[in-house]
């Protein structure tokens, strides 16, 4: 009989990992990442363990050991499938070994697999890797620590069958603690740290406070990923860091050599910043697969990820410009598009596009961005209207690969911004999104409002295109240049381009380097020129040259699936040999560590143990294996678990998309018919009831995890909850024209906290209705909402340029009619005029 006591999974599977602890250590915008996972087999068999758990997509995992007892085993990394051999053998013949790979679907997912741990056996596994921290709209770094993995949708035919099988519970349920510690250095004092987890003081190391610790407050629930926003006092540099290469590797080889990380901070001139693109194709793609029904963060229960999404849809409607093109796509197992092709901008085609995102719910099934993506892209380009595509996602797909090659494919033609929306999105596909697309990623987890990061995404697009990007190096004589990174293709202001290059050859002791990029802004040239010494930093270790690597390994990894089944000139070899020597992870190489000291063979069967990771949704279901028991193993209240994924009414690829609750509507309860042993059996009664039709339309009711007994007939009223109000700022929003003006109606004078008579008595009598309605709602955006300016500003713009277009008189008089109406103290100046 098993022993079930200490650490136990949802089904009562003891659990042999019983802590994690994570040291972080951030020099300016890069991080080191130290993870030691704690290991003890309680029970009274040989375990053998194995955990899959997220890491950020641009990781460079570089280092992982062993340690057992006094004995401490560093892996190697070698080609994946000689590792898992060697893995397999190893546990054969009695002997320790852990392997750790990375997913073959997705670079942000590993497998670690600890082999041998005998009865009351401890192992501490360190896994260490390097990444750059993305800066942020409002210029602060970002660091994930990602502890959801949330199920992956892996659409049919993609080639899946390589993927992980992810073991995961409910956030609540994760039986084992995380421990958090931070460290942040920089040559400019650091302002402050943010997280949207519980975090004690930040403590000052010096007083210049360049240096400062942070730590994870105790009791961290697995309910969010670990996020950090670290702000410095001045703004970004460009800067070079030179580092030394390593003396026992050979010269003139990736690591024998010198590497430099080159940072630049473009900055464009104001009278171009100034100038908002009045063209443009904006194409946006909206996730509407079940999970995007879940809560967009813990403390809003009522927002889900959908709702917020429709939101942030309506503000961007109403802030693009008189004379582009748009469009809406929505996708889940299937896809939709509002218009067959991008229309032109105008008050009809806006109002018939809100009309439909108003309906759109959580109700298409899985997450198969695939084809809409390649509908979008064969989509003809209009002429001097270029294309931006916004992509909004929770990020729960498995075929990341196949998706960002397409992206990346399609480049020329586009630009790309994503979302990822909620706990446990993938870095890999969002970050890899925007980097292919030429873009801008953005994260919308804890509390985070999606609407002001949207927009700032929006500013970007409307940004011009910087075009003819090249990057010019000048060395000192006997010195070349070879860059490991992917040619630049979008610049931002204010937004870090960063550039690797190995140097080979020798320099004098003082010597300088100089690059320049140069770039077309608008139609004007412009460039930009960091000079830099060449003399190596100290204490860099090998960081520099680990991030290269991964760099120039992610670029062959690609070249290489685009060439497959094509002579590549040995690119998989290339990619092996780079890992191999810079000791960095790849898709085709993983990391092995075999116990070969003496010692007794362990004896008896291995007993497989899943750890369990976090999931914030609900975990996919599998009809031919599934019975309604498994069901409640998973901790489901009598299948009352939110959105069932993997349910298939049309006998095609899986979806995510009906609600439990639906069953209740239709009338069915799945625990009277003869069929319930299986999920299969409730669903062939279900197809008779409903029909087979894929698209379900979802009632307005939504249900939670922990509900109880909500598939009780009598109880089905209970779950509708109350629709909250309508946020104020959003329901003056939805009131304005395409054109950029308010109409003088009762909904205005409403939104305004006013009468329509009190409106209509203060308007000033030479004043046009429209110029007073547009007025007024530009005063109330100042002086009510302020704090939510990144959220307006554009369409406060437009509204402002509307009335310039009117030469409007009296417009002095109306601001101040206005201001006493309001009772606000707004200049015409502030407002645009």
């Amino acid at each position: 009989m098993v022993n079930c006591c200490g650490l136990i999974t949802a089904n009562k599977d003891p659990v042999p990992l019983k802590s994690i602890e994570v040291e972080l250590e951030v020099r300016d915008h890069v991080a080191t990442v130290v993870s030691t996972l704690n290991y003890e087999n309680k029970e009274d068999k040989p375990l053998e363990a194995v955990f899959v758990f997220p890491l950020p997509g641009d990781a460079a995992v570089c280092h992982f050991s062993a340690q057992i007892g006094q004995t401490q085993i560093v892996a190697e990394v070698k080609e994946k499938q000689k590792a898992r051999e060697e893995y397999d053998d190893a546990l054969s013949s009695g002997q320790q070994a852990f392997l750790l790979e990375e997913s073959e679907q997705s670079p942000d997912i590993f497998s670690l697999s600890v082999g041998s741990l005998p009865p009351g056996e401890s192992a501490s596994i360190r896994l260490d890797y390097v990444t750059e921290l993305a800066v942020q709209a409002d210029d602060g770094l970002r660091f994930c620590l990602p502890a959801v993995l949330n199920p992956r949708y892996q659409p049919l035919g993609s080639g899946g069958s390589g993927g992980v099988q992810v073991t995961s519970v409910p956030a609540s349920l994760v039986p084992y603690s995380l421990s958090f510690s931070a460290r942040v250095s920089s040559p400019r004092p650091i302002s402050k740290v943010e997280s949207s987890c519980s975090l004690d003081p930040l403590q000052y190391l010096n007083s210049e406070q360049t240096q400062a610790t942070i730590k994870l407050a105790a009791g961290h629930k697995f309910d969010r990923d670990v996020e950090l926003l670290i702000y410095y006092k001045d703004a970004h540099q460009p800067t070079a860091v030179v580092e030394a290469g390593q003396a026992s590797a050979e010269l003139g080889s990736l690591m024998g050599d010198p590497v430099v990380m080159v940072s630049l901070y473009p900055e464009f001139p104001q009278s171009v910043m100034s100038s908002v693109a009045s063209c443009g194709e904006f194409v946006f793609l909206l996730d509407r697969s079940g999970s995007m029904d879940c809560p967009i963060n813990n403390s809003k229960q009522q927002e889900t990820r959908i709702s917020s999404a429709r939101d942030t849809l309506l503000l961007l409607l109403k802030s693009l410009p008189m004379g582009c093109y748009f469009n809406i796509y929505s996708f889940g197992s299937s896809y939709e598009h509002i218009f067959p092709k991008s229309v032109e901008y105008s008050q009809q085609t806006m109002e018939e596009a809100l009309k439909k995102v108003g309906e759109m719910g959580a109700n298409l099934g899985g997450t198969e961005i695939l084809s809409p993506l390649q509908h979008i892209y064969s989509q003809s380009c209009i002429p001097s209207q270029p294309r931006q595509l916004f992509v909004f996602t929770d990020g729960e797909v498995g075929n990341t690969k196949q998706v960002l090659d397409l992206v990346k494919k399609n480049s020329g033609s586009h630009r790309c911004f994503s979302f990822g929306i909620g706990e446990g999105s993938s870095s890999a596909l969002i970050n890899g999104l925007a980097k292919e697309g030429g873009g801008h990623a953005q994260f919308i987890t804890g509390t985070d409002r999606m609407q002001p990061k949207v927009m700032q995404s929006l500013r970007f697009a409307l940004q011009p295109a910087v075009v003819d990007i090249s990057v010019t190096w000048d060395l000192p004589k006997g010195v070349s240049v070879t860059v490991l990174s992917p040619p630049i293709t979008a610049l931002f202001q204010g937004q870090r381009s960063l550039i690797y290059a190995q140097l080979t050859g020798q320099s004098p002791k003082a010597a300088e380097g100089c690059v320049t990029v140069k770039y077309s802004l608008a139609g004007h040239p412009s460039q930009n020129q960091l000079r830099f010494s060449l003399k190596p930093a100290e204490d860099t270790g090998s960081t520099v040259h680990r991030l290269g690597a991964r760099t120039l390994i992610r670029s062959l990894e690609m070249e290489e699936r685009e060439r497959r089944g094509q002579p590549d000139g040995g690119l998989k070899e290339k990619v092996v040999q780079l890992s191999v020597q810079s000791g960095v992870s790849s898709s085709f190489t993983a990391f092995i560590a075999v116990n070969k000291a003496d010692g007794e063979a362990i004896q008896g069967p291995l007993v497989r143990r899943n750890i369990p990771i976090a999931w914030m949704g609900v975990p996919p279901i599998n009809l031919c294996s599934f019975s309604t028991q498994n069901a409640m193993a998973c901790g489901a209240p009598k299948m009352a678990f939110g959105v069932l994924r993997g349910l298939d009414l049309c006998g095609g690829a899986p979806t995510r998309g009906l609600s439990a609750i639906q069953m209740i509507s239709e009338d069915i309860d799945p625990f009277k018919h003869k069929e319930s042993t299986s999920i299969t059996g409730i669903f062939s009664s279900l197809k008779k009831k409903i029909g087979i039709s894929r698209k379900v339309r979802q009632k307005s009711m939504k249900i939670g995890l922990a509900a109880p007994n909500l598939l009780s007939k009598n109880n089905s009223d209970s779950v509708i909850p109350k629709q909250p109000p309508r946020d104020p700022l959003l329901q003056l929003v939805s009131l304005q024209q395409a054109s950029g003006c308010w109409l003088l109606d009762p909904a205005l004078s409403a939104a305004l906290g006013k009468t329509s008579e009190e409106v209509d008595k203060s308007k000033p009598a030479p004043v046009n209705s429209d110029v007073w309605a547009t007025v007024l709602a530009l005063i109330w955006l100042h002086g009510f909402k302020k704090d939510a300016k990144e959220e307006w500003e554009l369409l406060a713009m437009k509204a402002a340029s509307w009335l310039r277009s009117q030469n409007a008189p009296c417009l002095t008089e109306c601001v101040e009619a206005g201001n006493a109406l309001l009772g606000c103290s707004m200049q015409k100046d502030v407002l645009g005029l």
